[in-house]
């Protein structure tokens, strides 16, 4: 992958690209540096600034900073709640309302490293969410977070006993097959297993909407990856 691909916007103050699902959004202890987007950013401008981050699994909308004081104003931005963050995912069946709220704090699990649950003595969390389209298995949802906990989303949806497809952590590893979706389902003549059209968590991050150090207004969109286009046309082409 050539970071370039990926680029959305880019300004003297910061850069806006469409992170892949899987890739770190800063190495970890047991990576290397070009292993994440951090460091592949790194070998291209030499200076770049961490403004916040994504889960590894989550696509979509991130942005850096390329300089100090650039990064200390986004940073506040996003802690103050200055930027408005909007996520498209594809969730477990079929939510009872077309919109609402998950207000429900989050905190570390006692036990499990690594996850998160909701809990009264959890740091307050608020996800809005909207149904966009309902295919009985899966529905479309977007999101829209005002807080910035580890595993939000993810999290808040389990909480409404429909969680992100995918979701080997607070779900189901099954990964969307197409025989799932299309009732009369064949396996083609050389085949001998169906691969997946979607393995990985299919949440993506879409949209980000703030005013930068200037006035100026942003409203930056990451266009869907290919795996989950491909889900949402068999899924409209096979509904019920």
């Amino acid at each position: 992958m050539r970071i370039e691909d990926i680029i959305l916007f880019e300004n003297d103050d910061f850069i806006a690209l469409n992170k892949p699902s899987g890739l770190l959004t800063i190495p970890d202890r047991h990576d290397n540096e070009l292993s994440s987007l951090q460091g592949m950013l790194k070998k291209k401008y030499e200076q770049i600034y961490t403004v916040h981050r994504l889960d590894r699994d989550t696509s979509g909308l991130i942005l850096f900073a390329k300089h100090e004081a650039a990064h200390k104003f986004l940073s506040q931005l996003f802690e103050s709640r200055g930027v408005q963050k909007f996520y498209l995912g594809l969730i477990n069946g079929e939510l009872p309302n077309d919109k609402g709220s998950v207000d429900q704090p989050i905190m570390e699990h006692p036990v499990q490293k690594g996850k998160m649950v909701t809990n009264a003595k959890g740091r307050p969390s608020l996800t809005d969410y909207e149904v966009l389209e309902n295919f009985s298995l899966y529905s479309l949802v977007k999101l829209q977070i005002h807080t910035g906990r580890t595993h939000q989303i993810r999290v808040h949806m389990k909480y409404l006993g429909h969680p992100i497809a995918v979701d080997e952590l607070y779900g189901t590893a099954t990964p969307i097959k197409l025989s799932a979706i299309k009732k009369k389902f064949k396996l083609g003549k050389h085949t001998e297993e169906e691969r997946p059209m979607l393995s990985r968590l299919a949440l993506h991050a879409f949209e980000l909407r703030f005013k930068d150090a200037h006035g100026t207004d942003h409203a930056l969109q990451a266009p869907l990856p290919k795996d989950m286009q491909a889900v949402l046309q068999q899924l409209r082409k096979h509904k019920a």
